[in-house]
């Protein structure tokens, strides 16, 4: 399994604010807008999400790791008996993911873009 991209998310009461605000001071665009989170970054890969409540999950993630293999993340995860806290789920905008809990109660998204024709 290889880590393809590691994005900060942070919890925001006011999404429209926050993306003006992070626009503004660390010029980033915006690369990707679901209404709930918003996705801001740079032509060098650079990237921060600020979300206001996850679409499907229960919880806000901390932070959001995307890798080459998914169901390789998630066996490594239950294997070191830590708490998956949104189940392993082909999400409609293109990607399948799952949540756990660190040990130090951080919520971390793992997930891996997924075509609608390949998921499983």
């Amino acid at each position: 399994m290889r880590v393809e991209r590691v994005v900060p998310n942070l919890t925001v009461s006011d999404l429209p604010a926050a993306v003006r605000e992070h626009s503004a001071v660390l010029e980033l665009r915006v690369l990707m807008d679901h209404g709930w989170i918003v996705t801001l970054g740079d032509d060098d890969g650079h990237q921060l999400s600020l979300l206001s409540h996850d679409a499907t999950a229960p919880v806000n993630p901390d932070v959001s790791v995307f890798v080459d293999d998914v169901r390789e993340a998630l066996a490594r995860v239950e294997q070191a008996n830590l708490m998956i806290v949104h189940p392993l789920t082909d999400e409609p905008w293109g990607v399948t993911r799952f949540f756990y809990r660190a040990s130090d109660g951080r919520v971390v998204n793992v997930g891996m873009h997924t075509a609608a024709d390949q998921r499983s």
